[in-house]
């Protein structure tokens, strides 16, 4: 069974955090420029690929798991979005956890694979920029898709 996840940003009824988690997303486009989401199974929510950093990874080797093992696709780090560590953004799970989150988000392309859904997702889909707005996405997601689209020279820092 999988634990659900309420998301929460600068609300004064979230819980106090019990932990930090150092996490990878990235932003996989297409030869179209359109970008590849998943529907999240904990919380029905669109979002980029990414998880959390094992003790063995790299924050780029972490994206680059995280894909594989949530979309199923083979992926080369072309660069990065920027490092997301806003404290007013915290991830309640319902086994108790309740993480900081500390996501850095790369950009990839895809090298190899097959797209498939894992346990973690319902469904995946290649997306136009100008449907994001339209999607169920937590707001700091579509921060970084923005930040993306922005072609910015260098990466957010915040």
């Amino acid at each position: 069974m999988m634990k659900a996840r309420t998301e929460y940003y600068d609300d004064p009824s979230a819980p106090e955090p019990n932990s930090m988690v150092v996490a990878a997303s990235a932003v996989v486009t297409d030869e179209q420029g359109r970008i590849l989401l998943q529907r999240r199974r904990d919380n029905d929510l669109w979002a980029l690929p990414g998880g959390g950093m094992d003790l063995t990874d790299s924050l780029p080797g972490t994206a680059v798991r995280e894909v594989k093992e949530e979309v199923g696709l083979h992926v080369e780090i072309m660069g990065l979005v920027g490092t997301y560590t806003d404290p007013k953004h915290i991830i309640e799970y319902t086994d108790g956890e309740v993480r900081r989150q500390f996501n850095v988000c790369f950009t990839a392309r895809v090298s190899g694979g097959q797209l498939a859904i894992s346990d973690e997702s319902t469904e995946l889909r290649f997306v136009r920029p100008d449907e994001i707005e339209q999607l169920a996405m937590h707001h700091t997601q579509k921060l970084r898709i923005r930040h993306f689209l922005e072609h910015r020279k260098r990466p957010y820092l915040g």
